[in-house]
């Protein structure tokens, strides 16, 4: 009787974001142990590799060729052969490809073992000084169209720090057009080249960094932090006039106090009770 082989472990590697000594020594034993490295860029992985000795083969996995060899890469995991994914810089899957073999992976049975390390997003935030207990993670922004300016009034909203991943030369544009949504007091902070040689962790409000990148352009890898939002909260008659609007809409007393205080910052004991009175008002 044959004994099935064992299923292989696909391991997600996170790799140094620019200083080569950023590196584990469980991350090069798993690299040197394994069947198959796939790499975004197998030209600069493999920088990586010659720089620890690492001999694995190395095969190219990124956003254009992902769909059409997920398949492939699952049957060989399943018939026993371990993989390391990892990307150019960093953690894997933070805008970065390899989130449907990762799936793919996961649907198939098979075991996925994160190997730990650098990743500029947390790096970035740790040296900010901003508030770190919560924050929303937003990649790189969509360019234009609704879906960015969604995303941006969501940031201009947003009561907790904020990251950014955002292209060189159009850090000065992200930073005005949130100035423009009335956040140009809000802390911020560019985190450019983490880890390597030129690094720089600048702060200040949007409005000055903005005004600083605009005489000195950013260069090379940025991170973009912004603090959160302090919501004032607002007048009594702001509030009375909310709720007289949300109950004549047809809301109940409760939703009506619930949205009132949602929207406007105050708590729904007081919009409650100026739900109540206008209640009471119009019986």
């Amino acid at each position: 009787m044959t004994t099935p082989s064992p299923q292989g472990t696909l391991y997600v590697v996170s790799t140094p974001v620019g200083n080569l000594g950023d590196f584990s020594f469980r991350a090069v034993d798993v690299l040197k142990s394994v069947a198959l490295v796939l790499a975004e860029d197998t030209r600069h992985t493999r920088h990586l590799l010659d720089h620890y000795d690492i001999r694995t083969p190395l095969a190219s996995h990124h956003a254009h060729n992902e769909a059409k060899t997920v398949g492939a890469l699952v049957e060989r995991l399943s018939a026993g052969e371990s993989m390391a994914l990892v990307s150019d810089a960093g953690t894997p899957l933070l805008s970065d490809p390899g989130a449907r073999l990762v799936r793919a992976a996961i649907d198939a049975g098979l075991q996925v073992q994160p190997i730990p390390g650098a990743s500029a997003l947390l790096a970035s935030l740790v040296v900010s000084g901003l508030d770190a207990t919560r924050f929303t993670f937003f990649g790189f922004l969509t360019r234009s169209g609704r879906e960015r300016h969604a995303q941006l009034d969501e940031i201009a909203t947003a009561e907790h720090t904020v990251v950014i991943y955002e292209a060189a030369n159009r850090v000065v544009a992200t930073l005005a057009e949130l100035e423009q949504l009335g956040n140009g007091s809000r802390p911020a902070v560019v985190a450019r080249e983490m880890t390597k040689q030129f690094e720089e962790v600048r702060r200040g409000t949007v409005g000055e960094l903005r005004a600083y990148y605009e005489e000195k352009p950013a260069r090379g890898e940025v991170v973009l932090l912004i603090g959160g939002a302090t919501r004032v909260p607002a007048s009594e008659d702001a509030v009375k006039e909310r709720v007289r609007a949300l109950r004549a809409s047809g809301m109940s007393a409760r939703d009506a106090a619930s949205t009132a205080a949602k929207e406007l910052g105050v708590s729904k004991r007081v919009a409650y009770a100026f739900a109540r009175d206008h209640r009471t008002e119009g019986e």
